[in-house]
């Protein structure tokens, strides 16, 4: 297998704050859009963005 790696070794955490973990939200929602599979993140049926 030799010396490679999959994953870094380091560890950086990071603190889960409303604001930290909107962001990811609202990235993941808009996942299908930049796809082009729908124009809105509500519009995509395994969304969780209409709720």
């Amino acid at each position: 297998m030799g010396n490679y790696k999959v994953w870094t070794h380091d560890n950086h955490p990071l603190q889960m704050q409303p604001h930290f973990v909107m962001q990811r939200v609202n990235y993941i929602h808009q996942n299908p859009v930049r796809a082009g599979w729908v124009d809105q993140p509500r519009d995509y049926l395994y969304s969780s963005a209409r709720d």
